[in-house]
């Protein structure tokens, strides 16, 4: 079993990458925001009383397991879904409180039940795993159902971080469309989870539609051997979020238009339709929960025109934890956007790398993504120009995971100007990889 120490109270950090300059009628401002936690710890701890001896109060997981009908087929896959849950289990720090979800058509409560959590040691950690063994698989998919059960659960404790794993092997078809997105739109900002999922008879989109309304991560696991080393690894970095509700907040000056928000590395997340208003000409754009890492956002603003000579702030920002009173917590690290107006066209008109990279590796994730909606569609000369061009902007920025799941989809005849050919036949755990991934970019060579 994993024995997680506490870290100390983390430091953030916010570099900006960008040219600041504009040619004369210039208008639009890029730049790269990375943005670094160091040290760990709890914003808790750098603020209040320190917690008490004993119980862990910083955090609560619920995992929820699919336990419909089709995890019997084949029959190992039940068990190396309880398999993973118990390594999960054993990752749990003492302390951190805890709950295990059966999801089918509906939800039930795996253990301690009651509608309560449990709280990690060495006992419950033990019954949990007893109850496991239990599960069985059977009844349909209804994965709103499973979430809003863990936001019930979740909300019982009184902590600083919320998060769900959720596994599943199937399509939601005992739901509509609609119902799970009411339920991810109930739980956006309360909790956030990680999606798996494991064989090939999932609905892509479904899993990482989850995972992106509660900024968390999704994957495949395409053989269920692997899951329960990949539940180890999702609880282990579940363990080392210390710091939740970071808002990236975006203060622009008057006459400024901001284009759009997204994050870069280490996947491309669009934010620009998250945004709440934060006071007079400020938003702040969610990112989750933070341990020690490092992100990158891409920020676009439109300015006003200006004259030769002329420079101005065209961004400032800054990290927050909104606080249920409306207020906010600093966190005690800013960035500033600049627009200077020259005539130096040298200047004005070179690229920044980092938004020279990270623009290309956007293209890439929606390159891919239309490329596989073409293929099955059935538009082959529309599938193999996107993918060609999937297949460029791979090899141009030195994304080779991305690469070599690209060339399992498509024969590369020429990576460098994105000459490829669509494989006759494709494994359809290869292809949907691909798609799953497709929006894990590499982080720009500083």
């Amino acid at each position: 079993m994993a024995n997680f120490s506490k870290p100390s109270v983390p430091r953030f950090s916010v570099d900006v990458y960008q040219n600041e300059y504009l040619p004369e009628g210039g208008r639009e401002v890029n730049a790269i925001v990375t943005v670094t936690s160091t040290g760990g710890g709890t914003l808790a701890g750098a603020t209040a009383a320190p917690r008490p001896a004993g119980p862990d109060a910083g955090a609560a997981v619920a995992l929820m397991v699919d336990c419909s009908g089709s995890m019997d087929y084949p029959p190992t896959k039940m068990r190396n879904a309880r398999d993973a849950t118990a390594a999960a289990v054993d990752t749990l720090r003492d302390g951190v409180h805890f709950a295990v979800i059966g999801g089918t058509h509906v939800a039930k409560e795996v253990y301690p039940g009651g509608g309560r959590l449990a709280v990690a040691d060495a006992g419950t950690r033990e019954q949990a795993k007893q109850a496991l063994r239990r599960l069985s698989a059977g009844g349909g998919t209804a994965i709103g159902t499973w979430l809003r059960l863990a936001d019930r659960l979740l909300s019982c404790a009184d902590v600083a971080i919320r998060h769900g794993i959720l596994l599943t092997d199937g399509r939601n078809e005992h739901e509509s469309p609609e119902d799970l997105k009411a339920a991810l739109d109930a739980c956006a900002g309360r909790f956030t989870c990680d999606a798996r999922g494991v064989g090939t008879d999932w609905e892509v989109k479904e899993v990482t539609s989850i995972a992106s309304a509660l900024l968390g991560s999704a994957d495949i696991v395409a053989d269920p051997a692997g899951l329960a080393a990949d539940f180890a690894r999702m609880m282990e970095n579940a363990m080392g979020k210390e710091v939740a509700d970071v808002a990236l907040r975006v203060w622009t000056p008057v006459g400024t238009t901001i284009r759009f928000v997204k994050q870069v590395a280490p996947t491309v997340e669009e934010l620009t339709g998250r945004r709440t208003e934060a006071g007079p000409r400020a938003g702040d754009y969610p990112t989750g929960s933070w341990g020690d890492e490092s992100r990158d956002y891409h920020v676009c603003v439109e300015v006003p025109a200006a004259g030769l000579g002329q420079e101005m702030l065209a961004a400032r920002v800054s990290l927050v934890v909104p606080q249920p009173d409306g207020s906010a917590q600093n966190l005690g690290a800013q960035g500033l956007v600049r627009a200077v107006w020259t005539d130096d066209m040298t200047a004005s008109t070179s690229i920044n790398p980092q938004v020279a990279h990270y623009t290309g590796q956007a293209e890439l994730a929606q390159a891919i993504q239309e490329g596989l909606d073409l293929r099955k569609a059935g538009d082959i000369d529309g599938a193999t120009a996107k993918l060609g061009r999937a297949v460029q902007l791979a090899g141009a920025s030195g994304n080779a995971d991305t690469a070599k799941l690209l060339a399992k989809v498509v024969d590369v005849v020429d990576a460098a100007t994105g000459t490829v050919r669509l494989k006759a036949k494709v494994a359809e755990a290869d292809e949907m990889t691909l798609e799953t991934r497709s929006t894990k970019t590499v982080r720009v060579k500083k």
